[in-house]
């Protein structure tokens, strides 16, 4: 019997794995009011009573695919190269950049589970919109230490906080994704993430601090 558990217990994590996997396409293709417990597990391609040995309710299966949206986010960009770049504000033109390049895919692929879910639920499911929107919160964090150190290096005070500009941004991702849902593709994203690259570059117009632009002399005579 002990033999069994042990190989019942990697199947059981793996079927939850594809239901928050399914969960995460589903919700952002159908919306959370629309998809429905039998979607989840088709595209999982389990039963109801796999979901049900994981999930009492959609709602709690829509809590729990936040948080693996989020681990899976926070692996991605935490790991990302332009991470390793030593000018914050070049740490920060890269997460946009970055961003561009992560549009591939279908719509359900490359837009936001939160933004998705928050604009259904914020008056009708409050662990729901709880969730999102800590979930953004911290993902915004993570850009603000970029932005408040940039700020500082390059001497930017006058143009609002570091928290500002770091939900500013996402504003404009959010914004992006309901536009790319309205006319059927990342066209729109990839134009909006270039106008943010531009207004990103023209809030810093300034020289590089000379510590960097050494850097980049001996990188290039290294290189």
């Amino acid at each position: 019997m002990i033999a069994v558990v042990k190989q019942l217990k990697p199947r059981n994590h793996d079927s939850k794995t594809r239901l928050l996997n399914a969960a995460l396409l589903v919700i952002r293709a159908r919306g959370y009011s629309d998809t429905r417990i039998e979607d989840v597990c088709h595209a999982a391609r389990l039963t109801k009573g796999s979901f049900f040995h994981h999930f009492k309710s959609k709602e709690e299966l829509a809590l729990a695919a936040a948080e693996h949206f989020y681990n899976m986010a926070d692996s991605l960009f935490t790991t990302a190269p332009y991470r390793s770049l030593k000018d914050p504000l070049d740490r920060l033109l890269g997460y946009v950049d970055f961003r561009k390049a992560l549009l591939e895919g279908t719509l359900p692929e490359f837009t936001c589970l939160f933004g998705t879910m928050v604009q259904e639920t914020y008056q009708t499911h409050p662990l729901i919109l709880e969730a999102c929107a800590r979930n953004m919160a911290a993902h915004a964090a993570m850009l603000e230490a970029d932005i408040a150190a940039a700020m500082d290096r390059y001497g930017v005070h006058a143009a609002g906080t570091a928290e500002s500009l770091a939900l500013y941004m996402q504003a404009v991702l959010q914004g992006a994704f309901i536009l790319a849902k309205a006319t059927g593709g990342p066209a729109v994203v990839a134009t909006c993430l270039d106008h943010l690259h531009r207004y990103i570059e023209l809030l810093f117009k300034v020289p590089k601090p000379l510590e960097f632009q050494e850097d980049e002399i001996v990188e290039k005579e290294t290189g």
